[in-house]
């Protein structure tokens, strides 16, 4: 995966990107290297967008991506620029890569060492060590050929897919079953398949809608590793915006957007003032624009109706990714049952994406994410304390009340002490939560979705929205809701490709 990306043409072109998010960071630092001239306005007072940070009593907190993944899409990033992630930031592997609790009181790590994972599969299944590797072998193969061939070449049309060499490259490949049936084929022990399934959280999907291609996840998690960033992920975007800063990009926040007019050569995109009117705040002036906004905020709320690509009911009618009830906490003392990351599943956890996709609800038994970040950094948390998040993965649109977070709020510590034995009530110091109508006022996410568009095979690969406008010349889209998709590495890579579409319609 070592092909150059292909941005030329791009110089001397005045370019404005709406929106600090890892998709908005990329693409402005692709653009600006190939000589572009490149704004940057980002509507909150920080950079990063969903991977803000939250700074209170000596707490430093991740308050969206926490999972450093796919540490070879960083390097390829980087790489681009003549530089590597080292000169920006730390990493650390993490050993555990992470701990699961299940309710029915049985608990295992997964660690870095394959062999021990091979162990504790076939503890739970009679050949499930050969199966772990066969699988991991296939998960490999799909990761290699779907991640040269498939995410970092766009195929925004059909006609791109009836071709020899795609043919040839997808032979093999998972292209059509779901994950359940295809994790199927390989463990009948229950816990074993949540095991390989678990990642689907991070494409915003469940087993029974996900393809299977994505069990190319499974690669990632157990060959490539889990890592974490010294500082956490804020500390990669930091890196990013140096490097954006470098490249001559100009970044302004507390710039939100309100309307996009023009075209090709002639935008002006303007920006509310602190009052919220645009009497006065700026108007900016760009040959070209692209928006790593929310994509449905940006076509139903910046544009006008003639200039919108999709109608209300379009994106009413998509399957969105869950929002989540995210606690933040800053706790006395350790947590020593925890460990960086742990996930709290419930023995069966069918019912629990069924609130989610099926029958939206508040989950009444839920599956969760822990993460303590102060296991690995101390610089996170005063001395003496554990910084600790909750992330409880919930339909998009559900009610969101101060009543129903103070009540939910009691549901998961119960929960968590209950089942992981890590009591915190009488102990924590500092608290906040973050839910659905946070998503939708401080992202402007549509239904205050987590992530965005969930990855169903009819919203994968051709099937998301495209980079490029069809209806305004010269306007493009980057980030989640495009392809490759969900996830900070996809998202860094959406910025290259919507990189590479400007050029080539230049």
């Amino acid at each position: 995966m070592d092909a150059v990306p292909d941005i030329d043409g791009v110089a001397g072109e005045s370019v404005v990107v709406i929106g600090g998010g890892f998709g908005g960071l990329s693409t402005a630092c692709y653009l600006a290297d190939a000589g572009a001239d490149v704004t940057l306005l980002e509507k909150n007072e920080q950079l990063g967008g969903r991977a803000s940070r939250l700074e209170a009593d000596g707490f430093r907190f991740d308050m969206g991506p926490s999972w450093y993944l796919m540490p070879d899409v960083f390097e390829r990033f980087f790489g681009h620029f003549g530089r590597s992630p080292e000169e920006f930031y730390t990493l650390s592997h993490l050993d555990p890569h992470y701990r699961v609790f299940w309710k029915d009181g049985d608990s295992v790590d997964v660690v870095p060492d394959l062999e021990r994972n091979k162990e504790l599969f076939e503890s739970y299944e009679p050949g499930a060590a050969d199966a772990l590797d066969a699988y991991l072998e296939q998960s490999e193969y799909t990761y290699e050929v779907g991640m040269e061939h498939f995410v970092y070449e766009d195929r925004p049309r059909l006609r791109d897919y009836v071709d020899p060499d795609v043919l040839r490259y997808s032979w093999g490949l998972s292209l059509l079953g779901k994950m359940q049936g295809h994790v199927e084929e390989y463990f009948e022990h229950p816990k074993l398949q949540q095991l390989m399934q678990y990642t689907l959280v991070f494409l915003g999907g469940s087993p029974t809608n996900t393809p299977a291609l994505y069990n190319l996840m499974s690669h990632v998690d157990f060959n490539m590793g889990v890592y974490y960033p010294d500082g956490g992920i804020g500390a990669v975007v930091d890196g990013i915006v140096e490097l954006g800063e470098e490249l001559g990009v100009e970044f302004v926040t507390d710039a939100e957007v309100t309307a996009i007019e023009g075209r090709r050569g002639a935008f002006a995109i303007d920006t509310a003032g602190s009052d919220g009117h645009n009497e006065s705040g700026e108007r900016y002036l760009a040959d070209l624009v692209v928006s790593n906004a929310d994509y449905a905020h940006t076509e139903q709320e910046l544009l006008p109706p003639s200039k919108r690509q999709y109608t209300d009911e379009y994106w009413r009618s998509r399957t969105y990714a869950p929002s989540a009830f995210l606690l933040y906490l800053g706790v006395e003392g350790d947590v020593e049952e925890l460990a960086h990351h742990t996930l709290v599943l419930p023995s069966a956890w069918d019912e629990h994406f069924a609130q989610i996709f099926d029958d939206p609800a508040w989950p009444d038994d839920p599956a969760y994410y822990l993460c303590v970040p102060s296991k690995t950094d101390d610089t996170v948390a005063p001395a003496g304390h554990s910084n600790l998040f909750a992330l409880v993965p919930i339909a998009p649109g559900l009610a969101d009340t101060p009543e129903l977070r103070e009540e939910y709020r009691d549901v998961v510590l119960d929960d968590i002490a209950e089942n992981t034995g890590t009591e915190l009530r009488d102990r924590i110091v500092f608290e906040e939560t973050f839910c659905v109508d946070d998503f939708s006022d401080r992202y402007n996410s549509y239904r205050g979705s987590a992530l965005g568009l969930a990855h169903t095979l009819r919203q994968t690969s051709l099937f998301r929205p495209p980079h490029a406008s069809t209806v305004v010349d010269g306007l493009f889209f980057t980030g989640a809701t495009t392809t490759p998709g969900i996830g900070v590495p996809m998202c860094l890579i959406s910025g290259q490709l919507t990189a590479e579409r400007i050029a080539d319609t230049l």
